[in-house]
């Protein structure tokens, strides 16, 4: 049977979060939702940082289909802290037309402490599909920003099955000024055998199986620092992966990207990243963030 099209009921998926600083802790204080998009209720359950929530993105859905056009708007005002992650994996199921696409806009205003860490993408054979995410920082604040997709369904054999995975990233101040741009272009084509090269290639992906990348804006250290902070974590982990870390230009930060075969193991470095970068940063260590 055929999905519904294009602007049905439950194929325009709006989500919008408002946060301020109130009564000593950062508190939601907008909150819009329109199926499938939606959140539990922010949580404080980070006993270091009771000052700080947890909010988990979900989906009523269970998954992407063809057709679906979702948007996520994350506004954090002056002084907020808060932790933004996603329930579960997004899941893009095949497609027999179209795609989908999934718009996210940050505004991380003076001061903030903001870290947006979903869960990994995992395109099924014969999806398309597009992530956009615009960010506005203001120079004081602080954003941990973070993305991984896999290969495909990995438990099934299943690996660079689907048609096109694209993602773009666009940082930029309060004024205009471009901070950080980054574009992503997985199109392993038809799924015929050998049509998959060019995604697996030793500039691509060099034949591995997840792709992940962390970006730190931030004025709070300097960027060496900052640096040599995330190289020790990832490499500390015990992973077999391939790693890389490199500062931002005019000094706004740092970014870091790997790859490797074992989900395990790049969970595992993504994890000891972000939480040595919070640690750092915050001078608290970082909580364990349970999810079911």
């Amino acid at each position: 049977m055929p999905t519904l099209p294009v602007g049905s009921p439950g194929k325009v998926g709006v989500l919008q979060l408002g946060f301020a600083r109130n009564r000593g802790r950062t508190e939601l204080v907008q909150h819009y939702q329109k199926s499938p998009l939606q959140i539990m209720h922010p949580l404080y359950f980070n006993q270091l940082r009771p000052d700080m929530p947890y909010t988990y993105l979900m989906s009523s859905g269970g998954g992407v289909l063809h057709g679906d056009r979702l948007r996520t708007d994350l506004s954090f005002g002056s002084g907020t802290s808060a932790h933004v992650t996603s329930q579960t994996q997004t899941r893009v199921y095949r497609m027999e037309h179209d795609y989908a696409s999934a718009i996210m806009n940050i505004t991380v205003e003076e001061d903030a402490y903001v870290e947006y860490l979903p869960e990994p993408v995992v395109p099924f054979a014969d999806s398309r599909f597009y992530q956009q995410t615009a960010v506005v920082i203001d120079e004081s604040a602080t954003l941990l920003l973070g993305e991984t997709v896999y290969a495909g369904r990995l438990a099934r054999g299943e690996r660079h099955a689907y048609d096109v995975y694209a993602s773009d990233l666009e940082v930029r101040r309060p004024d205009g000024r471009l901070v950080a741009l980054d574009r992503l272009r997985l199109s392993p084509g038809t799924g015929e055998p050998g049509a998959d090269a060019g995604v697996r290639g030793l500039g691509v992906l060099a034949d591995h199986d997840v792709l992940a990348m962390l970006y730190v804006f931030t004025p709070l250290v300097p960027p060496a620092l900052l640096a040599d902070t995330l190289h020790r974590a990832i490499s500390d982990s015990g992973g077999d992966l391939i790693f890389g870390v490199s500062t931002l230009p005019t000094d706004a930060g740092v970014w870091m990207r790997l790859v490797g075969n074992d989900t395990v193991a790049v969970a595992a470095a993504n994890t000891a990243a972000a939480a040595a970068v919070h640690e750092l940063l915050t001078g608290q260590q970082a909580p364990i963030i349970r999810k079911s």
